[in-house]
């Protein structure tokens, strides 16, 4: 079942999730970040329930201004989305980002924008399985630089 996020009842499991999603970020920083894009009103969260209790996955989606791609402004956004490995492959992927689209539609958004890294191969065929379009690739780079004295 797809739902909106519960902050009573749901916060220990998003946050689980949101660290195996951006592991590169400790539990403080997510738990801030939490309390920081909950409130907004361009933001939400849908997760998904396991049948025998807790949660399998979750999709945060906010308002952009922009996003590369888009014509219209301003846009939705998919700014995250994760399903635990033994429930992916079976829709809920689909499920959540269905939710988050929904969203995105009742605020008159007329496009949504979505992104992931340029190695993940499984996003990127999910993505074009569920009707979106890739619209470009973008490599980053970075160079130290020594400064003399």
């Amino acid at each position: 079942m797809i739902r909106p996020l519960n902050p009573e009842t749901d916060w220990a499991e998003w946050l689980r999730m949101r660290l195996l999603l951006w592991d590169d970020s400790t539990a403080e920083e997510h738990s801030a970040e939490m309390h920081e894009l909950l409130p907004q009103e361009t933001f939400a969260v849908f997760v998904a329930e396991r049948p025998q209790g807790g949660l399998a996955g979750f999709v945060e989606v906010a308002e952009r201004a922009y996003a590369d791609g888009c014509d219209t402004s301003p846009v939705g956004y998919m700014e995250g989305w994760y399903v635990d490995a033994d429930m992916r492959q079976q829709g809920v992927g689909g499920q959540l980002f269905s939710a988050a689209e929904a969203w995105a539609r009742q605020r008159g958004y007329r496009e949504i924008g979505s992104d992931t890294w340029l190695g993940n191969d499984i996003s990127h065929a999910a993505h074009l399985a569920l009707g979106y379009e890739e619209m470009e690739r973008l490599i980053v780079y970075r160079k130290g630089l020594v400064t003399s004295g």
